[in-house]
């Protein structure tokens, strides 16, 4: 794994952390680069690993977080790659890099896949806030369901799954992020079953959580923003989140570069 970072001029130990999820072209220098301008703005760390095709191969391998084995039976829960993130602030904190309590983390399409499945299987501390944003389907919030489609067969209870509704998990989706064939959009009879784009499949996640919340009479803490004029843009979402995060609302259309057509996974 290759840690891809930049560390703003105004940056020190103490101040915020953005843990950056590259989508399936595993491409985290890129999805860095995507956040240098707020890291310049607010005096921010940026860590964007990359899991490299060669290691963590196709989407059961990144995306679904090596829980499930060839065969389909669940893999020890210890070696579920969604324990990366935290174990990277662990290490960071460690070596005096970043305080404890300051990290974030967003994640892109495949990044957007593997944030809100690390948040129902492994919870998302040490993370202030998580957002996950485009993703092309949803593990739903659903007990029966076989991973990845719902959480069904890993062992998880409904305690779990209170949890995971109860956390700060942040849903992002671009307005323009809803044709049905678009590029590398999963089209499974699961994913298809959500909803025809990745609009109207985080709508239906959102539902489907807050469904879940009310059975179980528990908080619903997840929070949802549509991004307008944005499709499937991880630089624009990026610059979205951030905006979110550290200034408290959406950037400008023309901040966000709406109208530029950029399409990145």
């Amino acid at each position: 794994m290759t840690l891809n970072c930049y560390r703003a001029a105004g940056y020190a130990a103490g101040k915020d952390v953005v843990f950056v999820q590259h989508g399936m072209m595993r491409n985290g220098d890129d999805y860095r680069d995507f956040w240098i301008q707020a890291a310049d703005r607010h005096d921010l760390l940026i860590v964007a690993p990359s899991f490299p095709d060669a290691h963590y191969p196709e989407a059961p391998a990144y995306n679904d977080g090596m829980v499930r084995a060839a065969d389909g039976t669940a893999t020890p829960p210890e070696s579920w790659i969604y324990h990366v993130p935290a174990h990277l602030v662990a290490e960071l904190t460690d070596a005096g890099v970043m305080a404890e309590g300051k990290a974030r983390i967003y994640g892109h399409s495949a990044g957007g896949q593997f944030l809100h499945r690390m948040v129902a299987l492994v919870g998302y501390r040490p993370f202030q806030s998580v957002i996950a944003a485009n993703a092309g389907w949803y593990s739903l919030p659903d007990l029966e369901a076989p991973f990845p489609a719902g959480l069904g067969g890993l062992g998880l209870t409904e305690a779990d799954l209170r949890r995971l509704l109860e956390s700060d998990l942040w849903i992002l989706g671009g307005e323009k992020d809803c044709e049905s064939n678009a590029d590398n959009l999963p089209s499974n009879p699961e994913a298809l079953a959500q909803g025809p784009g990745r609009l109207q499949r985080a709508h239906n996640y959102m539902a489907a959580g807050r469904a879940a919340a009310e059975r179980l009479r528990c908080n619903f803490n997840w929070r949802f923003t549509e991004v307008p004029g944005v499709a499937h843009d991880g630089c624009a979402m990026g610059k979205a989140a951030a905006g979110l995060w550290f200034d408290g609302a959406l950037p400008s259309e023309e901040a966000l570069g709406v109208g530029t057509g950029t399409v990145n996974a």
